[in-house]
């Protein structure tokens, strides 16, 4: 391996002893990650109505950026910035809280860099490559070779490390990572038309006919939004849409495509980034955007061996960690008794008297007694009655569920009150319960 690459520091599997390269060299130490977190995420409904998508608890105890932040630092990027736009208090106040611990003294920092027409005092953010634009003068400063741009709204482990060394070794102008999808499903992605050697030859928004991989016709590559630029021409490209009057300032939809034209762009399949293979050996990635994505990826967090390994200490997902007491479960009587069976629950959780399966309890929550929950993901502080039945629901932060209330069992009595999505999920909030005090963080 070329000595630009820097040294490579390899990690072994407890299990097998088997070797796993982390590329923690000069490459991602020289490297600032751009991290794209203004969006609200609308198909999430009353879930983000007040708070950012990548703000969205996830997993138990964590929130959705807390994945794209922990990749960064596990592979060695420890200067980062987070723009910020849609409802960001909550997500500001997580970062603050949770990410302050890069210390200055090393050139290690997180910029929370909202839209603050920096530009012009009539536009805040106006797309992906304008939310870039407006912080050029904070990318300049980190006076980094190369720039990654990530998206703060996706479930996934990946060694960013690996794509800068694929970048550097393919000697590109700009590296995609690209998720394989069946052809079938492509069309709802940009997708990458490459040639035998990774090369991007053509990129397609949402194609009606999406190209397929060489030697594998059943299966597209699709762009996970993940980029890798050497920074001055990053620079010189984000200047040259943002001086064109007929852009829309979007990566997939103007600079990919004239770069792809007249550039060095590459595709890396993120199996070869991927760290952690679920159980199918199959990468893991989720976009959480739906009521049903969201429901469906928690409720593989419950699984006896999940595909996303949360316990994994050699790549460990950060945030803020509360001072919570221990979970606590309490009664042992016939009719009283409480237990959780195939479920997460945080600290500061009482279970008490009840019975819950297959759920995620969240921090600080608590479930008075005779209650069953199922299937469900109570998020922070949420506060249940006796007497409560809920399965499949999703309980948004600092809900009181009343006594005797049941949710789940009727779709038709819930979509009264209640928001239910497609697949028969329903999602509870605390307007929706008349519980209108404060706003939900």
């Amino acid at each position: 391996m070329s000595v630009e690459l820097g040294y490579l520091r390899r990690k072994y599997h407890v299990a097998t002893g088997d070797p796993e390269p982390r590329f923690v060299s000069r490459l991602t130490k020289s490297t600032y990650a751009m991290v794209l977190a203004g969006g609200r995420g609308s198909r999430l409904h009353e879930l983000t109505d007040w708070r950012a998508k990548p703000a969205v608890p996830f997993g138990g105890k964590f929130r959705i950026i807390d994945f794209v932040l922990s990749n960064c630092v596990n592979s060695g990027i420890r200067r980062i910035g987070v723009a910020t736009q849609y409802k960001a208090h909550s997500l500001i106040q997580h970062i603050q809280r949770g990410w302050s611990f890069l210390n200055g003294q090393f050139n290690e920092y997180l910029d929370i860099l909202p839209a603050q027409q920096r530009v012009s005092e009539d536009q805040w953010y106006r797309g992906t490559a304008d939310a870039v634009f407006q912080n050029l003068d904070i990318i300049r400063a980190s006076n980094c070779d190369f720039v990654v741009i990530l998206a703060g709204d996706h479930i996934y482990k990946m060694d960013y490390g690996k794509l800068l060394a694929f970048h550097v070794e393919k000697k590109a102008d700009m590296s995609v990572a690209c998720l394989e999808v069946p052809v079938a499903d492509a069309r709802a992605f940009g997708v990458m038309g490459i040639g035998t050697d990774g090369r991007v030859l053509e990129f397609v928004e949402k194609p009606e006919h999406p190209p397929s991989i060489p030697g594998n016709p059943d299966k597209s590559l699709a762009s996970m939004g993940i980029y890798v630029f050497n920074t001055r021409f990053l620079i010189e490209q984000l200047i040259r849409d943002a001086d064109s009057p007929k852009s829309s300032h979007d990566f997939g939809k103007d600079l990919i495509p004239h770069m792809v034209t007249n550039y060095r762009v590459f595709a890396q399949n993120f199996e070869e980034s991927c760290v952690g293979m679920g159980a199918d050996k199959k990468p893991y990635w989720r976009d959480v955007g739906t009521i049903d994505s969201y429901w469906e990826a928690s409720m593989e967090m419950t699984k006896v061996i999940p595909d996303l390994n949360m316990y994994d200490q050699e790549w460990p997902i950060w945030t803020y960690q509360e001072q919570l007491p221990p979970a606590k479960f309490v009664f042992d009587e016939p009719e009283r008794r409480g237990v959780a069976i195939d479920t997460l629950v945080s600290g500061g959780c009482i279970v008490s008297g009840s019975t819950v399966r297959r759920s995620l309890l969240f921090s600080d929550v608590r479930v008075n007694s005779y209650s069953c929950i199922e299937d469900s993901v109570l998020l922070p502080k949420v506060d249940i009655g006796r007497h409560v039945t809920l399965k499949r629901v999703i309980v948004d932060k600092e809900c009181r569920i009343p006594d005797g209330l049941e949710v789940g069992l009727d779709i038709e009595k819930d979509r009264k009150h209640f928001h239910v999505s497609p697949n028969g999920i329903t999602l509870v909030t605390a307007e929706m319960l008349g519980q209108t005090g404060h706003r939900i963080r």
